[in-house]
């Protein structure tokens, strides 16, 4: 947070009990850590180019993690709020589009990679 910021927006990813309708039991993340990270420094790059915005923080873990877990943090905090919910939702967004993450989906009639996209 810096002494300018009038707002903070977070968002929190959680592991979800359900896919399509499908029983999830836990997720699985695996990145190319090194192009990864220099894919969220690009995205928040982009964001500060963008929008008036102070601080960024992105984090994405990888390895298992079981249902209401948290895979994905995102913080934005500028002066006013549209720009730090601008800011966010366009780095949640891009994150899940450009950065090589990807996940396993575990149900009770078996495992399924994809995309860490919704």
């Amino acid at each position: 947070m810096s002494a300018e910021s009038g707002g903070i927006d977070v968002f929190i990813g959680t592991v979800r009990n359900q896919t399509k309708g499908k029983k999830v039991l836990k997720l699985d993340f695996e990145a190319y850590e090194p192009m990864a990270i220099s894919e969220m420094y690009k995205i928040a790059a982009r964001a500060f180019e963008r929008w008036p915005v102070q601080k960024i923080l992105i984090h994405h873990r990888t390895g298992l993690l079981q249902v209401g877990e948290v895979p994905v943090i995102i913080a934005v905090s500028a002066a006013h709020r549209d720009a730090a919910f601008e800011a966010c939702r366009y780095i949640i967004d891009t994150l899940k589009q450009t950065v090589p993450i990807w996940k396993k989906e575990s149900f009770e009639d078996g495992d399924v990679w994809v995309a860490a996209h919704p």
